[in-house]
């Protein structure tokens, strides 16, 4: 079992990936879930958050409000992919659990100082920006995490917000370069691996023929979400992010990649987040990055669908 910290801000793919997260209570000790500003506001991602926990019914887990905004620049989200709540496609009840009065924060520096050394595995599927406030208020809190396993970055794949970087790193590219330079273990899953999972109308008929409620939201979701991404790329499905997450962490022999090193722009309007991934090892800097480039699609599809058939 990995004993987790969630940070994470839905967004229906990253509601998807916080169910398949929560059907796996074997599997994920889950501390926490933070959310973050990054696909809409954060007063509706910390909504989104609560309506997945219930609607899942592991009722109970502590939910907290992370950073509001960038460190450095204003804050960008991608209402124009998953609408203005976020979370559009499917009408959820409203909460009856709220979030915790503590800041996120301070509750993952709490959380990871109480937790033994190399202990803790953070589940990070959107910008960085609390994750980095955290570490640059309590260093120590290094010693105790595990590895941080990302939904960030791209190379052979470029860019899905501007023409050289990706969504994730893009919003928070100073709070990215603060992850990537602290010596923590980090494995990244980047667009190179998301744009192989494209949900396709064939695997989204195959979440709502479950014949749960769950399976019927999945669908839902990511039927609304897709419809952008389909008029962008020309594909047969949108590609899917969020689960790479933690499907990685349950079946990790369904990806694979090599350790690079891998920094952030943060000097150049026109290439601010890329990330410079050294793929070819053509530096001899660090390999500070567990960078997975490639996953085994109809398996991984079948896993996913396994997961959201255990729930209600």
């Amino acid at each position: 079992m990995r004993t987790t910290l969630i940070i994470t801000d839905p967004g229906q793919e990253q509601a998807v990936a916080l169910m398949a997260i929560l059907a796996s209570p074997k599997e994920f000790d889950v501390l926490g879930i933070v959310a973050g500003a990054g696909n809409t506001t954060l007063d509706h991602t910390v909504r989104n958050i609560l309506q997945v926990v219930e609607l899942t019914g592991r009722t109970g887990i502590p939910v907290f409000r992370g950073c509001p905004r960038p460190l450095v620049r204003p804050l960008v989200t991608a209402a124009h992919v998953h609408g203005a709540t976020g979370m559009d496609g499917y009408d959820l009840p409203a909460p009856a659990q709220a979030a915790e009065e503590e800041p996120g924060v301070a509750a993952i520096i709490r959380l990871l100082r109480a937790a033994d050394p190399g202990a803790v595995t953070i589940l990070q599927m959107c910008n960085m920006t609390t994750l980095a406030v955290a570490l640059i208020e309590a260093p120590d809190i290094a010693g105790h995490i595990r590895e941080v396993v990302m939904m960030a970055g791209a190379y052979f794949e470029v860019g899905n917000i501007t023409p050289t970087a990706e969504f994730n790193i893009y919003v928070d590219p100073h709070a990215a370069a603060v992850v990537l330079e602290s010596g923590i273990p980090l494995t990244m899953l980047p667009l190179d691996v998301t744009h192989q999972l494209r949900n396709t109308r064939e695997r989204l008929d195959r979440f709502s023929a479950l014949g749960n409620h769950c399976g019927e939201v999945v669908d839902a979701l990511l039927s609304f979400s897709e419809t952008f991404d389909l008029g962008k790329y020309g594909w047969d499905g949108a590609p899917l992010h969020g689960p790479v997450v933690p499907l990685y962490c349950l079946y990790p022999e369904l990806f694979s990649g090599r350790l690079i090193n891998a920094r952030v722009e943060t000097g150049s309007e026109l290439t601010m987040g890329m990330l410079a991934a050294d793929w070819w090892q053509i530096t001899d800097l660090p390999r500070n990055v567990n960078y997975i480039k490639d996953v085994q699609v109809d398996a991984f599809y079948d896993a996913l669908l396994e997961l959201i058939a255990r729930l209600p």
